[in-house]
């Protein structure tokens, strides 16, 4: 199945969630304009379906194995990343001052959802050197900055995140790699990190690893960790390679997804210690590496909802094909194809319906991240930066699972098909399901997202959000039509849920905590439903007023239609399990979940 990027509905979600218009006039992006935006998506799309999306299945079939040390992956990988970068895609999202093109995040964001949907296991070795090139940027010293941002930006090196370690998990104060100083200012790194994708493999000629360690004077806990550079080959002042480092895979990972992706158990200082360069203050590297963390949460999210689309395209085109049963319909003698039948249209509608509200959700938070970084207005700035950290785990969290339940969802509408590896649906789910997991599990964001995120300035940044959908609903009710009436009532509903299971939460954070984290889950759940929803029926109402009645106005009229009858529903129920469903899961025991 081919992957054709969805450029229309990418662009009018970057003008309804991300506020892309209003960026524009107020020059933010400098001389960008929409024409410009659709030109350089359009090429990436291109180049995704002719370049990177053949190579899907091939890399999924072939994987990634280790000999010798070196990590081979498929052969047309290496080729197809070259021309890639060639091409200039990996500078795309990188500031203009250190060698990049500067497109803004409303836009690169896309750009992110395209080469995911086309090749997930290629595309995440770019991730997170994006998110290394943050956090350098940020953070680094200037030597360091000179000597290795340039590569990095052009794509010619590549980085990579150490954090795990085997007794760690996702506990990063258990962290028990070491860093000594040595007496020419360079440190020596001894430990060992897992589950660190492509962090051995053959793609570009150096590898930067970011790795947290502890120095011999740290203190326990989360506030003894710091953050060091490590490259797989030293690098000489004039930015040259110079000898191999003490850093080693020692192994690969047999998962269930993303075959063709390396994901590492790393050695550090196996022999005389790895050399190091101390990124940040001594003991806060977790600051640093939070730049990094947060930019790969949003990335995360975007393959949710990259693997959505690619799910839900295949499924799509095979429903059109597959011929099985009647309608009322269909004509003596005949077969309908399945796309008739009411529950595969659920289905399909499901499918594209929640990787809209996802990709939108994930839109508006780059969008704020935009206005955060650029805008003349220092209270926009300000409550732009503030919008960003609460929407992250939920972009994070809530479009990660519904990239999942759309690949399972496709699997589905192919039937016993779908669970044939050949068809292909099977691969999405297998690749999808790892994203829940990365950047801290979804249940770590939804805990980040009750304890941290709801209280941000004692829930006034949730108010101003929560405003600012109600606006929108007004909109719907305005809008002279009855067909927009008839969305925001739903909507309406799943906004006043939000916002009284967010009161109960704000209430209760102090004295029953464990009972606000017993429903955090369902509270993020229900947050994406609400804001997704509204997402969606922006995208309508802008359609209708731009389209003029015509076949993209009744698509996305449709899909709005879809999520405000069968999943805004949902919403009362959802914030019915945060405020009353916490004494049914505290009351268990561990006897009462012991292995019988």
């Amino acid at each position: 199945m081919s992957y054709r990027a969805p450029i229309d509905d990418m662009i009018l979600t970057m003008r309804t969630a991300a506020a892309l218009d209003e960026a524009i006039e107020r020059g933010l992006f400098g001389e960008l304009d929409l024409d410009l935006v659709r030109a350089v998506l359009e090429e990436a799309g291109r180049f995704a379906a002719e370049e990177l999306a053949p190579l899907n299945r091939v890399g999924d079939a072939e994987g990634a194995r280790l000999v010798d040390g070196k990590v081979v992956q498929p052969s047309a990988f290496k080729d197809a990343y070259e021309r890639w970068c060639e091409a200039g895609w990996a500078a795309l999202p990188c500031p203009e001052e250190i060698g990049g093109q500067g497109l803004p995040a409303t836009v690169s964001v896309a750009a992110t959802e395209i080469w995911n949907a086309a090749c997930p296991a290629l595309a995440l070795c770019p991730l997170l050197t994006q998110g290394v090139v943050d956090a350098l940027a940020a953070a680094a010293p200037d030597e360091i900055k000179r000597r290795y941002l340039p590569k990095l930006v052009s794509g010619e090196w590549a980085g990579t995140m150490n954090l795990t370690e085997p007794q760690a998990g996702s506990d990063l104060g258990a962290l028990r790699c070491r860093a000594e100083p040595h007496d020419d200012g360079t440190y020596r790194l001894r430990g060992t990190k897992i589950f660190i994708s492509y962090g051995e493999h053959e793609l570009t000629e150096n590898i930067i690893h970011l790795v947290l360690a502890r120095l011999p004077d740290a203190p326990p806990g989360t506030r003894g960790i710091s953050l060091f550079l490590v490259p797989k080959y030293l690098v000489n002042e004039d930015g040259s390679l110079g000898p191999r480092n003490d850093v080693t895979c020692a192994g690969l990972e047999e998962k269930l997804g993303l075959h063709a992706s390396p994901t590492c158990v790393m050695n550090y200082g196996e022999k005389e210690g790895a050399v190091g360069y101390l990124i940040g203050e001594p003991h806060k590297g977790l600051k640093v590496m939070f730049i990094m963390m947060n930019a790969a949460r949003l990335a995360v999210g975007l393959q949710g909802v990259a693997i959505g689309e690619r799910a839900s395209q295949q499924a799509l085109a095979y429903a059109h094909e597959r011929q099985q049963g009647r309608t009322a319909e269909t004509p003596p003698g005949a077969r309908a194809a399945i796309v008739a039948h009411p529950d595969v249209k659920r289905m399909l509608l499901t499918m594209k319906a929640m990787t809209a509200a996802a990709r939108a959700i994930c839109y508006a938070t780059a969008g704020a991240s935009d206005r955060a970084r650029l805008h003349n207005d220092e209270t926009v700035r300000r409550e732009a930066a503030a919008l960003v950290a609460l929407l992250t785990p939920v972009a994070k969290a809530f479009s990660t699972d519904a990239g999942i339940e759309s690949a399972s969802l496709g699997i589905q509408v192919h039937g016993g098909m779908g669970y044939i590896e050949e068809t292909g649906a099977a691969q999405h789910w297998r690749d999808s399901r790892v994203y829940a997991i990365y950047e801290g599990t979804n249940g770590i964001q939804a805990i980040d997202l009750v304890l941290r995120k709801v209280p941000l300035e004692e829930g006034a940044v949730l108010t101003r959000y929560l405003a600012a959908l109600a606006g929108s609903v007004e909109d719907l009710r305005g809008a002279n039509q009855p067909v927009f009436a008839e969305l925001a009532a739903p909507l309406g509903e799943a906004l006043a849920a939000l916002e009284e299971a967010s009161k109960w939460v704000l209430a209760n954070l102090a004295a029953n905590q464990d009972q606000v984290l017993a429903g955090a889950t369902p509270y993020l759940r229900l947050f994406g439903i609400a804001a997704g929803g509204v997402y969606l029926a922006r995208n309508a109402l802008a359609a209708a007023r731009e389209a003029g009645g015509g076949n993209a106005y009744t698509a996305h009229l449709d899909l709005a239609r879809f999520f405000a009858h069968d999943q805004a529903p949902l919403a009362r129920g959802l914030a019915r399990a945060v405020m009353s469903g916490a004494e049914s899961v505290l009351a268990l025991d561990a006897h009462t979940l012991a292995v019988v």
